[in-house]
């Protein structure tokens, strides 16, 4: 399995965030995976113009490094999201990386793939974030497999406690063994076919506006 893990924050592989995501990589590397990390410093990956473009050719035009990463989560088999909770969201980093998936999402591109997502904090309120994490996820057609996530706060000198680390590497074990197994959770289901129909009605209501997608609606989902 090769998983791409997506790093959100400023701080790099310095930061709690990429210390955690390192976790799950070690639950996930013991069960055989290859990965590649890709750090969000800022300015890698520019926020969204809304210019519609994706919709009409499939790719972004702006120049930054936004396709170089769509490309490659597209030739892997799974997706780790990481961030630090930054004002009960995820970081600005991540969310632009987030929105640029808008022409991804609408054709739930990454379909057949599974993920999960990491989120750290200093005082807190981190499920909402996670949630929100791997809601994003079913929509671009990635399966979660669940989440992780760590208040530095509450930790003794701001070390991962052995059952948070316990936590984080039986996540990456789950995400390799459910791609292996083919897994599917009922919940996660539910939510990608609601998903899935409403993008569909979408790409009929809007396909002489957006060609590629109606396109790739009707070559790859059966339109």
């Amino acid at each position: 399995m090769k998983i791409i893990s997506i790093i959100g924050s400023p701080r790099g592989k310095k930061g709690n965030t990429a210390l955690l995501l390192n976790e799950v990589l070690k639950g996930a590397q013991h069960m055989g995976a290859q990965s590649e990390t890709v750090f969000l410093k800022g300015g890698s990956v520019l926020p969204c113009l809304g210019c519609d473009k994706c919709h009409i050719k499939g790719r972004c035009l702006q120049k930054d490094e936004f396709e170089t990463i769509k490309h490659k989560i597209l030739e892997a088999d799974g997706l780790l999201l990481a961030s630090p909770n930054y004002i009960f969201s995820v970081s600005a980093q991540l969310k632009a990386f987030m929105d640029r998936c808008c022409g991804v999402i609408h054709c739930m591109a990454f379909e057949g793939k599974y993920g999960a997502s990491i989120v750290t904090s200093g005082g807190g309120d981190e499920k909402p974030i996670a949630d929100y994490m791997n809601h994003f996820l079913i929509t671009t057609g990635i399966h979660p497999v669940g989440s992780v996530w760590a208040t530095m706060g509450d930790l003794p000198e701001g070390v991962f406690t052995e059952e948070i680390c316990r936590k984080a590497f039986n996540l990456g074990e789950k995400l390799v063994l459910a791609w292996k197994r083919k897994k599917r959770f009922k919940s996660v289901d539910k939510k990608m076919t609601a998903f899935k129909n409403r993008m569909q009605w979408l790409m009929e209501y809007r396909k002489e506006e957006w060609p590629y997608e109606y396109k790739y609606w009707q070559k790859y989902k059966g339109l």
